[in-house]
């Protein structure tokens, strides 16, 4: 698959999640397969007032190339701004965010808001890809509501000005993260435009994502919440695609991947904060296992780095 001059290994993509697709998850989905890696939601505005904490947001490591920046922003001479002060740094790609549901984003007219001002939309990425010296892509949903499906129109609007893929994920911004995805718009998608398009919702095993491609024709599969504690659906995917050997996955990689998971947080963002973000991945990563409630409820008790290793190695431990 190529976005622009950028040819990814595979068609399967990690992508952008608030609060969890960080360097160090990034990291962890590269290492399983995954063929292109999004950064957390960058504010536009943040970038353009020299915001601290969006810097933060910046921070990557080669092993995570290529790597997709993604911003978010509703005023085209900031969205711009934004987009030539990214072209000094190393990501490979720069993705525009118009899909996104949540309330806060919506509100200030940006994400998946943007859907009901085509015209805005257009002026929008023009004037990134006037800038940008990076493929650009962008994400969308299927409409506003279900009133209001447009994503044909919108598809061939973002094309027309010189996007390098498009990214529909199936559902409509009063859907949110309900209901179910309808895979067949990106079908219909696929059909209207000649730019790669990335279809995204609902996949959370590797046959769902290669039952995407075969079902809509689409280049790539975006997977995020189907990531979030599962990485290795990455390794998955690209065995039932034809592109890397059947590998089970047991409690070992489990905890060891949880383990490496805190480690590199621990290096990245320092004991205090690590371990506190540690304790959701950590629930994620042990679904279904056996006691995992046990260790959920006393992971959130613990306040150091030695003590939520021993935590997870006794597990593992007990329970392999």
């Amino acid at each position: 698959m190529k976005i622009g001059n950028v040819t990814l290994d595979n068609p399967f993509i990690l992508g952008p999640m608030a609060g969890i697709t960080d360097s160090v998850f990034r990291r962890i989905c590269k290492s399983w397969g995954c063929g292109l890696v999004f950064s957390e939601m960058i504010s536009s505005k943040g970038l353009y007032y020299n915001d601290e904490k969006t810097e933060d947001l910046l921070r990557f490591c080669n092993e995570e190339k290529p790597l997709s920046f993604q911003i978010f922003g509703s005023d085209p001479e900031i969205m711009a701004y934004s987009a030539g002060k990214l072209s000094s740094r190393g990501n490979d790609i720069l993705d525009i965010n118009m899909g996104c549901p949540v309330q806060k984003v919506v509100k200030s007219g940006d994400g998946s808001a943007l859907l009901k001002s085509p015209d805005l939309i257009g002026r929008i990425v023009k004037a990134v890809v006037e800038v940008s010296n990076k493929p650009v892509t962008v994400k969308i949903r299927i409409g506003w509501d279900s009133e209001n499906i447009n994503v044909i129109e919108v598809a061939k609007i973002i094309e027309y000005y010189g996007a390098s893929a498009l990214t529909v994920h199936g559902r409509t911004r009063e859907q949110l993260y309900g209901g179910k995805a309808d895979w067949q718009y990106i079908r219909k998608v696929k059909n209207s435009i000649n730019i790669p398009v990335i279809g995204s919702g609902d996949i959370f095993s590797g046959k769902d994502a290669v039952q995407m491609l075969d079902e809509t024709g689409c280049d790539g599969v975006m997977i995020a919440r189907g990531a979030r504690g599962n990485p290795w659906i990455f390794r998955e995917a690209l065995h039932l695609f034809g592109l890397a050997e059947k590998y089970t996955v047991g409690i070992k990689d489990k905890i060891q991947t949880a383990v490496r998971h805190f480690q590199l947080l621990v290096d990245e963002k320092g004991e205090y904060i690590a371990v506190r973000e540690i304790r959701k991945h950590v629930g994620w990563y042990l679904k279904g296992l056996p006691h995992a409630a046990d260790i959920r409820r006393a992971i959130n008790t613990l306040e150091n780095k030695e003590d939520i290793i021993s935590l997870l190695e006794n597990y593992l431990e007990e329970n392999s």
